[in-house]
């Protein structure tokens, strides 16, 4: 079992959403988040005042899934939450972290099954 963590631009979620329900990947828990990196933020400009703004909105997408389903769904990921065929900085990042074990609270459930 493997935990997803996908940092992508918000216009790109419901278009992973959907490719990701294709694929059979239904759940996941979706938080806004704020990120800085190499963008390094941006500078706007509010009654004729410009500011910067440090922190860019983000997506953060947390996905279990068990180990046959790691690699065609950081694949989806990776294709729809890209930017052109090269992608630009900004597109976000995937971590994918090791699951020593998930309990589903309803039944108890351990294990790979805990997850489906």
């Amino acid at each position: 079992m493997k935990l997803i963590l996908a940092v992508i631009q918000p216009p790109k979620l419901e278009p992973l959403r959907e490719a990701l329900d294709r694929l059979g990947v239904t759940r996941m828990t979706i938080c806004d988040s704020q990120g800085y990196a190499r963008q390094r933020g941006r500078s706007a400009m509010y009654r004729g005042h410009e500011y910067k703004t440090h922190l860019l909105r983000k997506v953060t997408l947390e996905i279990v899934v068990n180990d046959d389903f790691l690699e065609r769904t950081v694949d989806a990921i990776v294709e729809v939450a890209r930017t052109g065929p090269e992608g630009t900085i900004g597109d976000g990042k995937i971590f994918v972290l090791p699951m020593d074990d998930v309990v589903d609270i309803s039944n108890a459930g351990h294990g790979p099954q805990a997850v489906n």
